[in-house]
């Protein structure tokens, strides 16, 4: 979940909500990669979710980066609530998840680097306090109750509305783990195009980074059940959005659909006062009822984009939002397979012709098919494993042509992060697969012994 947005001064004019989308433009030589994860921590010895503080909880973590690797606090209230350094964020997600929300990066090699360089750090302070991480896309075993709210107040807000506008809010908010990429757009022509292939090929990320098939101790039916808890969560803030790939959509268009998007609060001097369900067209005009007579900033029209959930959305970037959390390796994949599919022209117009055929009703379907079967979907005799077999060929060309070299020139291009969704395609198999392997096979039901073999 996001920190309160810095977007700028008093909104004035209409124009402003579409230009600041459009101020996202960049060269494609300023075109950046962002990369966000998502883990769960636990007790190594009792196998229990952090508390916030304590001597072994998110407090402690925390306070040891803060510390200990040179990051600067973000506090709210009395609280540390974050971290800061060289650009990037560390966040916690309201279960306790702890996010980093990477620093927009040139290449996979150092995107990759820095993910690699957190996770050795968060790594050092967890073995000092007996506390581990884990990469799924939900939390295997423990309940709702167990997973403690964290103490921000967006957090706060957020949980009473979902319990009111759709059945999986709270699980997604306590117990369900991401890893996405935020990349660049270069016109509004460049972002149409980015963002129809990005949802159109969500479904395929969902697939191959499936990585939930446990829920409360068992089987939950699904290969990415962090996909189905979003199919259920609040309809005015989710989906494929079809309008999308209607003729004439652009930046304006979002802005419509962003406005009809029910509010959550407006941040003021370090609080998050409530304005759940209010509509920020009544709070242009002056005439939300949080804040009678009072109009919003640019910073509001940010912070309300980070309200907004569907499987890819726009800000001042395109942020690709359907893969589950996961293995270190796949980590680094997540943002290899985006930026091989769209930051090579080529390769997004192969892209956009292998899906712009599809109806609204096949997209929504591949969608719910790679929650439920991963690779083995298919849908209107669309095979999930031979799309994904494509999508990763295009990608792939695409790393190719950018040709951006690492390890001191060493290693030619970036193709070799997309291995491991390689070896998916060539098994079949996905994390979950592997898991359930496990689960009806060595591990004899017994799923603790996911903590010691899948930990960071």
């Amino acid at each position: 979940m996001s920190i309160p947005q810095s977007g700028g001064g008093p909104i004035e004019r209409h124009e402003q909500l579409a230009q600041y989308l459009a101020d996202g433009c960049k060269p494609k030589e300023d075109w950046r990669i962002g990369t966000e994860h998502e883990k769960f921590g636990f007790c190594k010895d009792t196998l229990k979710p952090l508390p916030y503080a304590g001597e072994r909880s998110i407090l402690a973590v925390l306070e040891g980066l803060r510390d200990g690797h040179g990051w600067a606090p973000l506090i709210e209230g009395d609280n540390l609530i974050g971290l800061t350094k060289d650009g990037a964020n560390i966040s916690l997600e309201p279960g306790g998840q702890l996010e980093l929300s990477g620093a927009p990066l040139e290449t996979i090699h150092e995107t990759c680097d820095e993910v690699n360089a957190h996770l050795r750090d968060v790594k050092d302070i967890a073995d000092k306090i007996g506390v581990g991480f884990i990469g799924l896309g939900a939390a295997p075993v423990w309940h709702h109750e167990d997973m403690p709210l964290m103490p921000k107040g967006r957090y706060k807000l957020m949980d009473g509305y979902m319990q009111e506008v759709g059945t999986m809010g709270t699980t997604m908010m306590r117990r369900t783990c991401t890893v996405q990429v935020n990349l660049d757009f270069s016109s509004e022509a460049d972002m149409v195009q980015k963002l129809r292939v990005a949802l159109a090929l969500q479904p395929v990320a969902t697939a191959l980074f499936a990585n939930s098939p446990f829920l409360d101790g068992q089987p939950n039916g699904h290969k990415s059940w962090r996909a189905r808890v979003w199919r259920s969560l609040d309809a005015d803030r989710t989906g494929m959005l079809p309008f999308v790939f209607e003729e004439g959509f652009g930046f304006e268009a979002w802005v419509q659909y962003a406005l009809d998007v029910p509010m959550y609060f407006v941040y003021r001097n370090g609080e998050y006062i409530n304005a759940l369900g209010m509509s920020f067209r009544d709070f242009l005009k002056g005439e939300l009822p949080a804040l009678p007579g009072e109009t919003p900033t640019l910073s509001d029209w940010a912070d309300h984009l980070t309200t907004i959930f569907p499987e890819a959305r726009i800000k001042k970037f395109i942020e690709m939002r359907g893969a589950d959390g996961g293995p270190w390796r796949r980590l680094c994949a997540l943002p290899a397979f985006w930026v091989g599919l769209t930051y090579d022209q080529s390769a997004l117009d192969a892209a956009w012709d292998l899906v712009k055929g599809w109806d609204a009703e096949t997209r929504d379907a591949l969608r719910v098919a790679a929650s439920e079967q991963g690779l083995q979907a298919k849908v209107n005799g669309i095979s999930m494993h031979e799309l994904a077999r494509e999508a990763v060929a295009i990608s792939e060309s695409g790393l190719k042509a950018r040709a951006r070299p690492g390890a001191g020139g060493l290693v030619p291009d970036e193709t070799h992060f997309l291995n491991a969704l390689k070896d998916s395609l060539e098994t079949g198999k996905v994390p979950a697969d592997e898991l359930l392997e496990r689960y009806n096979g060595a591990w004899e039901g017994d799923l603790s012994r996911i903590y010691g073999e899948f930990a960071y």
